[in-house]
């Protein structure tokens, strides 16, 4: 009888921890809402936790998906801390006036081009537009000098993109800003006739590794995060830099901001402190997302091209236009 008692009492405990135990989890830490990978995420979850003992319960998904997400959930998102890939799914946030003002100590870590002036929101890591090329189909002569002459004629059926994903909406948000809406309209007209549409980026880079096509506009980071691993998808890649303030030299902010709505404003600010600070910069130089370092000092994993030597376009990240963008792309046959 008296093991059964003791059984019984620890079936209830277990059920009782079962039931209660991601709300307390959440109760005790915070909740990140995470458009970045999921690795990276995990890694800069995992080593806050560790450094301050505070609980992260990190819910994975995309760029536009957690933006209107949490403008759909307003004040009552379970949310503390949004992450994003690029900065326009920040900047619908924004100006929906649910993020709140990002400690001055955090700010102070970042250099001002990767943080919007309002103090909003900060910039927590950064990718480049590239043009990945099959090496055994062009030489660096025949490359595009500019993401522009894609539009060309003699560009059409050899180069390819993924316009459904937010990471080349956030190029096209760029080219916007640079070049104004009938430019960038007549762009994307040509791209429709001129491209093959994939869905992702690494399938981008897996049909030009494979001969399928002659180049396409990515983010670097595919190409690094293949080659560290079998190499398989792109040993038949190059990756070409525009530089020069090209439109295709954009550098794409990821960005993280706390919501006023926060249940946890205090673990949320330290959250956003950490990843911007050594350890989580340290975690984009030594781990295996090839994402860019912004904080200041930090360093970038060295197998990358230096920001510095990117040439990158001067945009504000915070009038970069998602909808706007979409109606573009939508009016050209791209989505």
């Amino acid at each position: 009888m008296k093991y059964a008692l003791s059984t019984l009492v620890g079936a209830t405990a277990l059920a009782i921890s079962l039931i209660g135990g991601p709300a307390m989890a959440e109760d005790d830490g915070i909740i990140v809402y995470n458009a970045q990978h999921e690795n990276l995420a995990k890694a800069w979850a995992e080593g806050f936790t560790k450094e301050t003992g505070i609980k992260v319960t990190v819910r994975n998904g995309g760029d536009s998906d957690f933006s209107n997400q949490i403008v759909a959930e307003g004040t009552s998102s379970p949310a503390d801390v949004f992450l994003t890939e690029n900065s326009p799914a920040m900047v619908l946030v924004e100006t929906s006036g649910l993020f709140a003002p990002v400690d001055a100590d955090t700010l102070a870590q970042v250099p001002q081009d990767y943080q919007p002036a309002s103090g909003k929101w900060v910039g927590v890591a950064a990718r480049s537009t590239v043009f990945a090329y099959n090496k055994t189909k062009l030489t660096a002569d025949q490359l595009p000098k500019s993401m522009l002459d894609l539009a060309d004629p003699s560009w059409k059926g050899r180069w390819a993109a993924s316009p459904s994903g937010a990471d080349f909406q956030a190029i096209v948000s760029a080219l916007l800003q640079l070049k104004g809406e009938a430019a960038t309209a007549d762009w994307l007209k040509a791209m429709k006739t001129n491209f093959t549409a994939y869905k992702g980026n690494s399938t981008v880079m897996k049909a030009v590794n494979a001969g399928e096509i002659e180049g396409g506009v990515i983010y670097h980071y595919y190409y690094f995060g293949d080659q560290a691993k079998t190499g398989e998808n792109s040993k038949n890649v190059e990756l070409h830099y525009f530089k020069n303030q090209d439109p295709g030299a954009f550098v794409s902010i990821s960005g993280g901001g706390v919501l006023a709505s926060s249940k946890h404003p205090k673990e949320a600010q330290a959250f956003l402190k950490w990843v911007t600070g050594k350890g989580g910069q340290d975690v984009l130089k030594t781990g295996d997302s090839f994402e860019y370092a912004v904080g200041k000092g930090a360093k970038s994993n060295p197998k990358l091209v230096p920001l510095a030597d990117l040439q990158a376009p001067k945009v504000d990240a915070t009038t970069l236009n998602s909808k706007k963008v979409t109606d573009l792309m939508t009016a050209a046959g791209l989505l």
